[in-house]
């Protein structure tokens, strides 16, 4: 959640009550975290279960790994287990925990070891964490566990010091959802339990030792198993505390805030704030408060302020840029919304004059917030002249605005004048207040401020006696002008305050609508080019800026996806900035702390610990890249884009992998195809050409003759599935005369239909259609072929031809025992036969699914139904009125 934005003092937080609403129905996740090996996570998760069972919880065991320790096996003979699935893979069998057998079960309790395992190829989910989180969905609770080595966010750390990288590791945002409990022992007594084999077989325990089992290693990694719990038990209750609108800082951890500003020395805040939080081990942020004072910073001062939040990220904090009508109020919001306990800001060697016109920011907040510790920390004495002259230039207003408030003064003095007569001095002395309200309103508090002045003057001058002077007679009239002066005075500081307020908000409401259209805009996109191009385009048009993405698509150089000018050209300097920005994960390049002789601020474009691409931004006034106010933009400009250049990723990903599954699938019924399908023919034909030796007979020369076209029907087949699976078909479309059509496939199926009574039910004066001649041949032999093995024999396969309703209908009808209901669809798969209807009996599963692939290819409906009456299976080829000829052409007749 953005600093700021959080639930006010005793009001519910919204997102953190939607997520706790989200939890409801769900199960809940308890995580054994352990710092290495053996320290009796599986032990303890089995100890609770137990206990669990023994207060009359429903517990199973949907996967628990012994590795053959003898109290862990001792411990598991008291549960129920859900057998484990086989999994076949590269001629072994590997077991899998069932999930399905546990959602059918239906337990109160699962207990899941090894939480970080990933699943053997073929499984529902690739990783066992995504298991655990479709039981949770399902309403049911989970036990599991893990070492803290295999959390994603700590996987680099604890590779640096133990030299080992492991493979397999969970997102933190499952730790985050998960209770915690930290299984620890100390390092003495894990290396002894190592020692003596407890852990390890003996081999394996003397090479642990001198590597990874260090009592070094051991004492790090269980620094990080407490810290790591320490944080998840502080989010949750904050959480917890945002849910409930609890005040307080409930500062059960440190969290740090530094103040940060547009004047020169905040870079040694951000600094000492590093060394609070190392010291306190706590989370530390830096914010920049965005007043109104802001929109008058100079070039300079947007570029202090980038700086210093670019170090901050650096130095690993977080950064956040909060909206606020002054300092006090913004940095109050932001620590009640992060529950800080520490603050560091600096005090500027201010006047005494300055700070009784305007008050001290440090004093306020050291009066105001007493369940926070303030660090002051002194800055320098004063900014330069230059920035001073400016700001003050820019504070008191402009000279438009002071002559456009005197004509309004003016013209108010003119009507006051011309009702004077019927106004008493009360009611003109309340019109001098609308120039004064307009002004505050339109041009800022100190052009009010004048407003008001200039209203007292003209009414002393033209409506107080003696008139055409500034001197007052009656004393009455004296109070008067001072009430006028002071609500003038006082409307001019509240209209101001309003309009500061207004622009904040709409300001806040101009970005939420900025990121809510830009990812409106490409959300929908599945084209990467085209993606990248609105990336660039919108990031120019919202922040006036150059822009280039790049990324590697071959996983060699970085190149150059889109860019907003295509003119654009990035230099070495350039190249090397993104490539580090992309190997790193983190900025570089102008405005950054590597490799700032670039023109280019490259920021890496992440989802989770992938880094899919850098966006690179450039003044095109050889300035700061982005001013500080836009950083935050910027920021979600980027994050929004990382997801939809993710998503692309994931679908491409998805569709290589759908392509490679069904290439294997085709390869393993192509495999089964032949060495089943086509043995038969082909072991005919070698019995009968045996015979031949002893003499031809024409029983034997017919069976050869339809046993080799069998045979060639089933190589043609396979052939037109090659076909049809690479998209080399062709289409030569032609009028044709489905009577004529119909009646040479049934002479050329005749050997398929051998057995059966053949009825052509084609009306002659049935239209012509469009369509490949060769390609309507196939379909209607592979029809005819499939009536004809599937259909009882003696009984008869009917031809049917209707022109109902502008529709041209073509039927197949056999008489068979049909297909299984709400099932018919399935017969136009790949090497699909349907067990327990008519398509079950042999053959390759390919006729069926070419004559549907050949049917789309000229633009027909393929349908598959039962016989009305129930008596067999109707397979009908449908021509839409676009493809029925109405007028026969010249072009069409020939």
């Amino acid at each position: 959640m953005p600093a700021g934005s959080g639930a006010e003092a005793g009001r519910p937080d919204p997102d953190a009550l939607l997520r706790a609403a989200a939890q409801e129905g769900r199960g809940r996740l308890k995580i054994f975290l352990g710092a290495a090996p053996g320290v009796g996570k599986t032990y303890e998760m089995l100890s609770e279960g137990a206990a669990r069972k023994r207060d009359g919880v429903d517990v199973v065991i949907g996967v628990v790994e012994t590795h053959g320790r003898a109290e862990t096996e001792a411990l598991i003979r008291g549960h129920e287990i859900i057998q484990r699935r086989d999994v076949p893979y590269e001629g072994r069998t590997l077991r899998e925990m069932d999930i399905d057998a546990i959602l059918a079960r239906r337990p109160r309790l699962a207990l899941v070891d090894e939480l970080a395992h990933t699943n053997a190829p073929g499984s529902r989910h690739p990783k066992r964490y995504q298991d655990v989180g479709e039981l949770l969905a399902a309403g049911i609770d989970v036990y599991s566990t893990v070492n803290i080595q295999h959390v994603e966010s700590l996987n680099d750390i604890v590779a640096s010091f133990t030299r080992v990288r492991v493979r397999e590791t969970v997102p933190d945002s499952i730790l985050e959802m998960a209770e915690i409990e930290v299984v620890d022992i100390p390092p003495d007594e894990l290396i002894d339990r190592l020692k003596a084999g407890k852990v390890y077989l003996p081999a394996e325990a003397t090479r642990a030792l001198g590597h990874f089992f260090s009592k070094s290693n051991l004492s790090a990694l269980r620094e990080l198993a407490l810290r790591r719990a320490a944080q998840a038990v502080d989010a949750r209750m904050l959480d917890d505390v945002r849910a409930l609108g609890l005040g307080g800082t409930w500062a059960g951890s440190d969290r740090i805030v530094v103040a940060i500003s547009e004047l020169p020395g905040c870079d040694a805040l951000v600094r000492a704030a590093k060394r609070v939080a190392d010291g306190l081990r706590g989370p530390w942020t830096a914010v920049f408060i965005e007043t109104p004072r802001a929109a008058h910073f100079t070039d300079e001062q947007h570029a202090r302020v980038a700086a210093t939040m670019t170090l901050a990220t650096q130095l690993g904090g977080a950064v956040a840029t909060v909206p606020a009508e002054n300092v006090v109020t913004g940095i109050q919001s932001v620590l009640v919304d992060l529950r800080a306990t520490q603050l560091v800001l600096g005090k500027s060697n201010r006047s005494r004059w300055f700070e009784l016109w305007h008050g001290s920011v440090v004093d306020k907040l050291v009066r105001d917030t007493p369940d926070v510790t303030v660090h002051v920390l002194p800055m320098p004495a004063s900014t330069p002249a230059r920035q001073r002259v400016r700001r003050r230039s820019g504070g008191w207003g402009t000279p438009a605005g002071y002559a456009i408030t005197t004509a309004m003064v003016a013209a108010v003095t003119g009507l006051a004048t011309a009702l004077f007569q019927i106004l008493n001095l009360g009611n003109v002395a309340l019109l001098y207040l609308l120039p004064v309200m307009a002004a505050a309103s339109f041009f800022g508090l100190r052009t009010g401020l004048y407003a008001g002045i200039a209203s007292t003057l003209a009414y002393n001058f033209f409506f107080l006696p003696p008139t055409g002077t500034l001197t007052i007679s009656n004393p009455e009239n004296l109070v008067s002008v001072f009430v006028l002066l002071g609500i003038a005075i006082a409307t001019s500081q509240l209209t101001a305050r309003v309009r500061a307020q207004a622009d904040l908000a709409t300001t806040s409401a101009r970005t939420n609508a900025t990121l809510a259209g830009f990812l409106r805009q490409i959300a929908g996109v599945n084209d990467l080019d085209i993606a990248a191009q609105m990336i660039c385009d919108d990031v120019r048009r919202l922040l006036d800026v150059q822009v280039v993405l790049l990324g590697r698509t071959d996983g060699s150089e970085l190149e150059i996806l889109a860019a907003s000018d295509s003119a654009y050209r990035l230099d070495t300097m350039d190249n090397a900035a993104a490539s580090w920005a992309f190997d790193t994960g983190s900025p570089a390049g102008k405005g950054s702390g590597t490799l700032a002789a670039s023109e280019w601020l490259f920021q890496p474009m992440k989802a989770g610990e992938r880094v899919l691409g850098v966006l690179g931004v450039a003044s095109e006034k050889a300035g700061s890249p982005v001013r500080a106010d836009q950083l935050p933009l910027l920021s979600s400009l980027i994050d929004q884009s990382a997801l939809v250049l993710e998503r692309l990723r994931l679908q491409t990903e998805m569709r290589d992998v759908d392509v490679v599954r069904t290439r294997d699938r085709l390869r393993a019924a192509l495999l089964s195809s032949v060495s089943h399908d086509l043995r038969t023919p082909l072991t005919a034909v070698i019995a009968a050409a045996a015979q031949l030796h002893h003499g031809a007979t024409p029983e034997l020369i017919g069976t050869i003759e339809s046993e080799a076209q069998r045979l060639n029907r089933f190589v043609a087949n396979l052939l037109d599935m090659a076909r049809v699976e690479a998209g080399a078909l062709k289409l030569n479309v032609e009028a044709i005369d489905l009577s004529d059509a119909v009646t040479s496939a049934a002479h050329d199926a005749r050997r398929a239909l051998e057995g059966h009574g053949v009825r052509l039910d084609v009306p002659p004066d049935l239209p012509l259609v469009r369509a490949d001649p060769q390609l309507l041949h196939h379909c209607l032999l592979n029809l005819l072929d499939n009536a004809g093995r599937y259909g009882e024999p003696g009984t008869e396969v009917v031809i049917e031809g209707r022109n109902r309703f502008g529709e041209l209908r073509l039927a197949v009808l056999d008489h068979g025992p049909g297909l299984p209901p709400g099932r018919e669809s399935e017969v136009f798969e790949t090497f699909k036969r349907l067990e327990g209807s008519d398509r079950a009996i042999g053959g390759t599963g390919l006729g069926l699914a070419i004559v549907k692939a050949f049917a789309e290819a000229m633009g027909m409906i393929v349908e598959a139904t039962n016989r009305p009456d129930g008596s067999g299976a109707a397979f009908a080829l449908v021509f839409p009125p676009a493809l029925i000829v109405r007028e026969i052409t010249t072009e069409s007749a020939s």
